[in-house]
């Protein structure tokens, strides 16, 4: 797995961003000038332009107003075609849509699997096709949507991603030898990145056995968010006691990790494994 996901043409994410490009061309104005207008930041504009940010219902609502869309609403009903197709829970929307790709830094944590921004396209098939009655185009719509979130780490910006990830993980069978062999061979790929941090935790660690969980610091002083993992359905939190509480949580797996060179060579001797 090599690069960015590739971006489908015909899908209502891409159709959103060229029609706002080419309206905002035709209208002579820059993206700074837009992004006045909507109330946001230029990046987010070139964001949504490339299709690595999902509109939110205000973005589409005042973009409807500023170019006198047909009928009003174009801009809207691509966005409801953008949510209507498969990739996962509607409660995820949320944090896929506006928390992680806003984000400055991610800190996440998993007892038990690689992390859903670091899965490879086979890691991730495979992982979703063991869920209970689901089909074959669920499966593959929602390892479309996770390759598509990872496309925040390709940005020119992207966020500082720090990973804690429990030593079991590595032995973990998801898939057979050579779907394993892979993602550990995308793990050490991906760690090269200036952005990318990844830490191996020693299987002594208890303070993590509660659960997985993502840690979102955004930017202009916003608070936190919490993005934490459960049997049923995850959890989006943003009050201080949770944010406070995950931060301890964090830092208290974190004093298990090992050092990052020695994390990589774990990852590398268990890769020759799965040979």
């Amino acid at each position: 797995m090599e690069g960015a996901p590739t971006l489908d043409p015909g899908s209502p994410r891409v159709r959103f961003g060229a029609e706002m490009r080419r309206l905002r061309e035709a209208a002579q104005l820059s993206q700074s000038a837009v992004a006045s207008r909507l109330g946001c930041t230029q990046t987010q504009i070139s964001r949504l332009e490339s299709a690595s940010r999902t509109p939110s219902k205000s973005d589409a609502e005042r973009l409807d107003r500023l170019f006198k869309t047909a009928d009003g609403n174009a801009f809207t009903r691509l966005r409801q075609r953008i949510l209507a197709q498969p990739g996962g829970p509607i409660w995820f929307q949320g944090w896929v849509e506006e928390i992680e790709p806003t984000a400055l830094v991610l800190r996440s944590w998993d007892p038990l699997l690689v992390p859903g921004l670091l899965q490879t396209e086979s890691y991730a098939h495979y992982l979703f096709s063991q869920a209970p009655q689901i089909t074959s185009e669920e499966v593959e719509g929602r390892v479309r949507a996770r390759m598509n979130r990872q496309q925040i780490l390709c940005r020119e910006d992207p966020p500082l991603l720090l990973v804690l990830v429990d030593a079991g993980v590595l032995r973990r069978k998801v898939g057979g030898a050579g779907v394993m062999h892979e993602q550990l061979g995308y793990l050490l790929e991906v760690a090269q990145r200036p952005t990318v941090s990844i830490q191996i935790v020693s299987p002594e660690c208890l303070a993590g056995m509660m659960g997985a969980f993502t840690i979102a610091e955004l930017p202009n002083g916003q608070p936190g968010a919490i993005h934490a993992e459960s049997s049923a359905e995850g959890q989006i939190m943003t009050d201080l006691a949770s944010v406070t509480a995950t931060w301890k949580r964090y830092e208290a797996i974190r004093l298990w990790a090992y050092p990052e060179h020695m994390s990589l060579k774990m990852i590398e001797e268990v890769r020759q494994e799965w040979t």
